[in-house]
Formats: C-alpha cells, sequence, structure tokens
C-alpha cells in the first residue's frame, strides 16, 4: 500500500514499504497515485537527522522510566548520578529503549556510534528501527537529544528522493530557519524505514 505523506507547504513523498517511491508537490502526487493514503502534517518535511552522540546517549546515559520520576526525575542522567544507579542489562536495555524513543521525538532516525559494547543497548537499538552509522572518535560538544544544542554542525540522513530509504521527519515550523532557531523539539512526527515510529499526541 502506498502512503502519501505531506506538510503544509505541500512538499510530499510517496512511500512503499521502506522506500520512497516517489516525491514532489502533494497535487501531483495525489493525482499520479489516487489510490494512496494521504497524511498531512503540520509544518515543513526535512531529512531526519543523524545524532552524532550515539554511545553518550546510549550507552552512558540513563533515560528513567516516567514511574522513577519521584527518585530521579525526568531527565536524562550522566556522571555521578549514572554511576549511583546499580545498572544491569535488563536496565540498560529499558533505558536504551526510552532513549530511542526521546531521540524518534526529536526527528533523529539514525545514530552515529563507535562500535556498541553494551549488548543490551545494542539489541534495543536494533529492534527500535533507528539506523546506525559508524563513527571515529567522540565528536566535539555536548551531547544532546537536540542536534541543534550540541555545538557541531547537524547532520542529515541522505536526502529524500526517489527510490531512497524512508526516513523523514515534520516539524512544526515555518521555514528551515525557524528550525534551526527553535531546535528539533519541534518534531511532530518521524518516519523511519517507511513506518511512523514518533507521532506527537
Amino acid at each position: 500500500m502506498l502512503t502519501i505523506h505531506a506538510d503544509s507547504r505541500g512538499h510530499a513523498l510517496v512511500v512503499k514499504g521502506a522506500w520512497i517511491a516517489d516525491a514532489g508537490q502533494l497535487a501531483d502526487l495525489v493525482a499520479a497515485h489516487p489510490r494512496a493514503r494521504v497524511r498531512q502534517w503540520p509544518g515543513i518535511l526535512t531529512p531526519g537527522f543523524v545524532n552524532l552522540y550515539g554511545n553518550e546517549l546510549l550507552e552512558e546515559t540513563y533515560h528513567p522510566d516516567p514511574r522513577e520520576a519521584d527518585e530521579l526525575g525526568t531527565e536524562p542522567l550522566t556522571g555521578g548520578a549514572l554511576a549511583a544507579l546499580a545498572m544491569d542489562e535488563a536496565r540498560w536495555g529499558a533505558s536504551a529503549r526510552r532513549g530511542v524513543q526521546r531521540m524518534l521525538a526529536h526527528g533523529t532516525v539514525a545514530a552515529a556510534c563507535e562500535s556498541m559494547r553494551n549488548r543490551a543497548v545494542r539489541d534495543a537499538v536494533h529492534r527500535s528501527g533507528l539506523g546506525v552509522v559508524g563513527r571515529l572518535g567522540r565528536p566535539r560538544g555536548p551531547a544532546s537529544l537536540d542536534p541543534y544544542a550540541c555545538g557541531s554542525p547537524v547532520e542529515f540522513a541522505p536526502p529524500r528522493e526517489q527510490g531512497s530509504a524512508a526516513r523523514f521527519a515534520f516539524f512544526d515550523v515555518q521555514d528551515e530557519t525557524e528550525l534551526a532557531e527553535n531546535g528539533a523539539g519541534t518534531c511532530v512526527a518521524t518516519v523511519a524505514e517507511g513506518r511512523i515510529v514518533y507521532r506527537r499526541r
């Protein structure tokens, strides 16, 4: 089944399975694919982000469970706060799943990592739909779920074009300039491998 995803500017993509089958203006794509399901999202359509801090955010950070908020708060824990926790494989895996969901909620479709040493984290990432790309060494700047807050150049997944993997996101802003100003927290939907993996409620 074909699905057309479109932003408020009329930019649209046709997705078939995990791939982009067509790209263009919404009206043209609806005419070319009259049986396709149409999903319209507020804001702008962009390629998804590649977050440069995969190891730091998933193997060196604990993402608290909402049920732990009274004890641990809701913000990611690193350094001494992380060292004070009793971490086993099950807890690392659950943290990684929550961390991946937070990355997807910021329009991230891939994480840049050196080899992942924690098997529970590695397994959680592979099941999630989040892509993994290699990197050499640690990037500069503080690790953040929002690529615009890291101080490093923002990296996007490959361009959205016919025949490429369906990995993209929608942000509730007027244009790319406003996206850079307001950050990736404006994400309203993320698509990875052709599936909606995050949608703002």
